[in-house]
């Protein structure tokens, strides 16, 4: 009997150990350095080559693994911000297991990583009163179905109270999702620092899914105009003239914006276009040809601009856009900045706007 017991008792043992061997180890990744350097960190036994990429490295960096099987590399120091990256294992692209913060996206597989500043950045979240973001739905006649928005409301905001707060429209880039402006793009942290200094006035940010397919585009114009801003006017106490709405977007975003904004100067006092993919046929079809009354035009915007950084690859296209709303006579005020087609140039663009609307 004793035999029998010690013998179970060894192929449970084994078992036990050979579970535990298979069992990934718990690992920390990113580890951000005082320096601002950052260790990135992941497990395989298996894979045969491992790379970390992201918006702070010129190319891909190499792995090494060690005899546990934690493949790691430390990069140098980053300047300060927030940064998509990801994991190439054998050619695969993946997302930081070990890592929380995924950048809010359909098609890309990415982690976020936050490299704070010495002092506090735009983005931060900084010792302030703090507004609340809400998850909404709203039936959209136009396209026929119940989508999903984000809604900031400001520090002190009161749904029963007699003030009544203007509304920034604010749109994703192609593929982002609803969630990117607040996950990635810190559009409520910026928010919130910004009325606390006092630089910006309380708002409400609205934040709606603007990828419509199959067809994408067209019909987001519609549905802002028909669904999504009737839908927050009719459940928050906000202004409902064009001088307390405001319109912005990011690449896709930003050519949303453009077309919703522009042939809709009667609802929008302010449009922003950040970085605009305009290569659409909804763009086409509104502004070829085009022969606007730029004096009436004028006289509706308060505010009209085109953002975009030097090292973007709409970069040529985008100002050549700023160049035919020129010739148009329009007063378009262009920002061109350092940077690429990224993310970190978008929280830029997003706290330079929200200084200078609603004023």
């Amino acid at each position: 009997m004793k035999r029998i017991l010690s013998i179970l008792l060894a192929v449970v043992v084994s078992g036990v150990s050979a579970v535990a061997q298979q069992r990934p180890p718990a690992i920390s990744s990113p580890d951000v350095h005082p320096d601002h350097s950052i260790t990135f960190r992941y497990f395989s036994r298996t894979a045969k080559q491992v790379t970390v990429s992201g918006e702070f490295l010129k190319a891909p960096v190499a792995m090494t693994k060690d005899t546990s099987g934690i493949w790691s590399v430390t990069v140098p120091p980053v300047k300060p911000d927030i940064y998509p990256y990801s994991f190439s294992v054998d050619s695969v692209q993946i997302a930081d297991p070990s890592n929380t913060y995924i950048f809010a996206n359909e098609r890309f597989r990415r982690s976020i990583v936050d490299v704070p500043g010495d002092g506090p950045l735009v983005h931060s979240l900084q010792n302030v009163p703090h507004g609340k973001v809400g998850y909404r739905y709203y039936k959209s006649g136009t396209l026929g179905t119940t989508r999903q928005l984000l809604v900031y409301t400001p520090p002190g905001f009161n749904p029963n109270g007699k003030t009544k707060y203007p509304v920034l429209y604010l749109i994703h880039g192609g593929s982002d999702t609803e969630e990117t402006w607040t996950k990635v793009g810190r559009a409520n942290l910026i928010a919130d620092n910004l009325i606390a200094q006092g630089k910006a006035k309380p708002m409400l940010i609205v934040m709606p899914y603007g990828n419509v397919r199959p067809a994408p585009m067209p019909d987001f114009t519609k549905d802002m105009v028909n669904d999504i801003v009737p839908f927050v006017e009719a459940n928050y106490p906000v202004l409902k003239e064009s001088n307390g709405r405001a319109v912005a977007g990011f690449s896709v975003g930003g050519g949303q914006t453009l077309n919703i904004g522009l042939t809709n100067p009667d609802m929008f006092a302010y449009v922003c276009s950040y970085a605009p993919y305009t290569a659409t046929d909804e763009f086409r079809r509104n502004f070829t040809d085009w022969s606007p009354d730029a004096g009436k035009l004028n006289r509706q915007l308060k505010l009209f601009t085109i953002s975009v950084g030097t090292e973007d690859f709409l970069f040529e296209s985008v100002k050549q856009n700023i160049a035919m709303f020129q010739d148009k006579k329009l007063a378009v005020k262009p920002y061109i900045v350092p940077g690429g087609h990224t993310w970190m140039n978008c929280k830029q663009y997003l706290a330079t706007t929200l200084q200078e609307i609603f004023r």
